[in-house]
C-alpha cells in the first residue's frame, strides 16, 4: 500500500513539475488562412507576446484551403501536449457546422477552448473601378439583376455574411469561394468579383491606399480605423451587423495542466494595454474571456449561423 502511495505521489510530483516547466520548447500556432488575414494577424501578435512571456519561439504555420479542414486535421493529428495550438475564426469554429452535412471534425468535442482573442466588424468592399459608390447603389443593382452580381467569399463565415445581406436586403448576390481573405480581396481589387465582406483588420490598408473601395462597415457604429466610412444604419440597413472573431483552441486530449497554463498566458496578453491599442488601430476589439466563456460563446454562434443558413435556404455541402 505504501509503495502504491509513494508511486502515486512521485507521478503527481513529476506531472506538476512538467506543468510548471511548460512551455520548454517552441509552440506552433496553426492558422487555417493565408498570411494577411485577420486570423493570421492575431496569431502573429499573440505569438510575439507569448514569446516575450515565456522565452519560447512561437511558429505561425499557415495551412489554408479546404474550408479550414487541412489546418484542423493537422492540429488533431499532432501530439496533444499543448505545443500545437489552433488559432481559428468564426468560420472554422462555428460557421462550418451550418454549411456542411458532415464535417471531418467537431469544433465542440474535438477541440478544447483556451481563449478568445479579438472581434472585428466586416466591411463591404468593391473594386476601385466599381460603378457603385454607396451600399444603396450596390443593393439597387443587385435587385435589378438577380443572380448577376457575385461575392468573393474568403471563408465560410464570409459566405454566410453574404447570405445574411441577401436575406435582409431581398437580393441575390452569388458567392464565389476563395481559400482565404487575402485571395478574395485580391479578386475584388482586380475586379474579378463585384464585392466582398472583408475583415476590417485585413482590409484597412488596402482601402486607405485606394486598392479597394469601402461602402459601409457592418456594425452599429463607425470604426475607429475608418472614421469616414458609414455604418450600416447610415448606409440604409439599420440593425445589420457582421463580425469576424478569432480564438485559440487545442486538441481536447491535451492535459489540463498545459491547457490551463496556455489559457492563463493568453488571458495575460489580452489584458495588456498594448493589446487593446493594437486592435483599436485596426478597428477591432479584444474579446476577453477564458475557456468557459469561449465555449458558451461558440455554442451561441453555432446556433445563430445554423438558423441563418436554414432561413436563407443555404444548401449544405
Amino acid at each position: 500500500m505504501k509503495s502504491l502511495l509513494l508511486a502515486a505521489c512521485l507521478a503527481a510530483a513529476t506531472f506538476c513539475a512538467a506543468a510548471q516547466d511548460f512551455p520548454s520548447h517552441p509552440i506552433k500556432f496553426v492558422v487555417p488562412f493565408p498570411p494577411g488575414s485577420g486570423t493570421d494577424t492575431s496569431a502573429r501578435y499573440f505569438g510575439r507576446k507569448l514569446t516575450e512571456l515565456t522565452g519560447q519561439p512561437v511558429i505561425v504555420d499557415n495551412k489554408p484551403g479546404a474550408n479550414g479542414f487541412i489546418a484542423v486535421q493537422q492540429v488533431l493529428a499532432a501530439p496533444a501536449d499543448g505545443y500545437t495550438v489552433f488559432v481559428g475564426s468564426n468560420s472554422t469554429l462555428a460557421v462550418n457546422v451550418a454549411l456542411f452535412k458532415k464535417l471531418p471534425y467537431n469544433p465542440q468535442t474535438d477541440l478544447a477552448p483556451l481563449s478568445m482573442m479579438m472581434r472585428a466588424p466586416a466591411v463591404v468592399v468593391v473594386p476601385p473601378s466599381s460603378p457603385y459608390k454607396t451600399l444603396q447603389e450596390l443593393v439597387a443593382a443587385a435587385k435589378a439583376q438577380p443572380g448577376k452580381l457575385n461575392h468573393g467569399g474568403g471563408s465560410a463565415g464570409y459566405q454566410l455574411m453574404n447570405e445574411a445581406l441577401n436575406e435582409r436586403a431581398g437580393i441575390d448576390i452569388r458567392n464565389v469561394p476563395y481559400k482565404g481573405a487575402s485571395e478574395a480581396l485580391t479578386a475584388v481589387a482586380g475586379g474579378t468579383v463585384d464585392m466582398a465582406f472583408a475583415d476590417i483588420t485585413a482590409s484597412t490598408e488596402l482601402i486607405k491606399s485606394g486598392k479597394l473601395r469601402a461602402l459601409a462597415v457592418a456594425s452599429d457604429r463607425r470604426a475607429t480605423a475608418l472614421p469616414g466610412l458609414p455604418h450600416m444604419g447610415e448606409a440604409g440597413l439599420p440593425g445589420f451587423g457582421a463580425y469576424v472573431w478569432v480564438g485559440a483552441m487545442v486538441p481536447v486530449k491535451t492535459p489540463k495542466a498545459e491547457t490551463d497554463k496556455l489559457a492563463a498566458l493568453l488571458a495575460q496578453i489580452e489584458r495588456l494595454p498594448e493589446t487593446r491599442e493594437f486592435y483599436e488601430k485596426l478597428g477591432a476589439e479584444t474579446m476577453q474571456g477564458g475557456a468557459e466563456e469561449m465555449r458558451r460563446f461558440q455554442a451561441q454562434e453555432i446556433e445563430q449561423w445554423k438558423r441563418l443558413a436554414v432561413k436563407a435556404k443555404v444548401q449544405q455541402e
